[in-house]
């Protein structure tokens, strides 16, 4: 069985997608990370854990890091097959 996806909101660190492998709190950490820094084709966090993007060209999502631990979780949408089928197709934003 594949692990679930998740949209992870915190509070000062952004907006993640990536899996939760444990979570304390509004501690959590997470694995195949991607920060999500600016989206485009989304009306919400929760369409974007729905749907996806509309404009996937327009969005910075950065390169996936194995693992993080993130402070301040305010908000984790579980994301739907369609949703992460679409974020992964993001190519990632790199400078």
């Amino acid at each position: 069985m594949e692990k679930q996806w998740y949209i992870v909101r915190t509070d000062r660190a952004g907006v993640f997608f990536a899996h939760i492998e444990e979570r304390n709190g509004s501690e959590a950490k997470l694995t195949d990370a991607r920060r999500i820094w600016y989206w485009e084709g989304a009306a919400s966090l929760s369409q974007l854990a729905t749907e996806g993007v509309k404009c996937p060209q327009n969005c910075k999502f950065t390169v996936t890091v194995p693992s993080c631990t993130v402070l301040g979780v305010i908000e984790i949408i579980a994301c739907t097959d369609k949703a992460v089928e679409n974020i992964k197709a993001v190519r990632e934003w790199r400078m």
